[in-house]
């Protein structure tokens, strides 16, 4: 599993307007890195790791929640959590099809076709749920989302004059 990314320059002392901006913008960063390869049903590591980016981005959004405009944080983090959906569907017919393989090369080989009913049957979903999971991930749909992301973050930072979000997100 991909470790979460060090949030740079991220110190306690900063204002939590501050903090959100750092740690949503790393995390929306990873989310966009892990996309690469997602779709590649050999290597199924790849939608673990954006599903658990996924994850992280969620929380940090819900955790900073005071310092982003209501309906900007609706409609990015509906986004989030139809790709984690996505991911999900994906990632639940690679684990299982992952088990039976194991399972079936212990099995005799009259007991075998059963199981491998059950694995063709389940990449016939695997296939559909990548297809569904496409849509989220085609490049102009990434980078719709992250340009939506970016402007939320970009909502919540401090005003140079010191008024305005700040407050709302507990002080400067």
């Amino acid at each position: 599993m991909a470790k979460a990314r060090p949030i740079p320059g991220l110190d306690a002392s900063d204002p939590y307007a501050v903090a959100a901006t750092k740690i949503v913008g790393v995390r929306v960063g990873e989310l966009m890195d892990h996309a690469r390869g997602v779709l590649d049903v050999g290597d199924i590591d790849r939608v673990h790791d954006m599903r658990v980016a996924t994850r992280r981005l969620r929380a940090a959004l819900e955790i900073f929640e005071p310092c982003f405009p209501g309906d900007d944080l609706n409609a990015g983090l509906g986004q989030v959590k139809a790709l984690a959906s996505a991911l999900g569907e994906r990632r639940d017919r690679d684990v299982a099809i992952t088990a039976l393989e194991e399972i079936a090369g212990s099995l005799a080989a009259s007991d075998r076709p059963g199981v491998e009913t059950l694995i063709a049957r389940l990449r016939e979903e695997q296939a559909a749920a990548n297809e569904a999971l496409a849509r989220h991930v085609r490049a102009d749909n990434l980078a719709a989302l992250g340009e939506q992301l970016s402007e939320l973050v970009a909502s919540a930072e401090p005003p140079s004059n010191g008024a305005g979000r700040p407050e709302v997100c507990g002080g400067s």
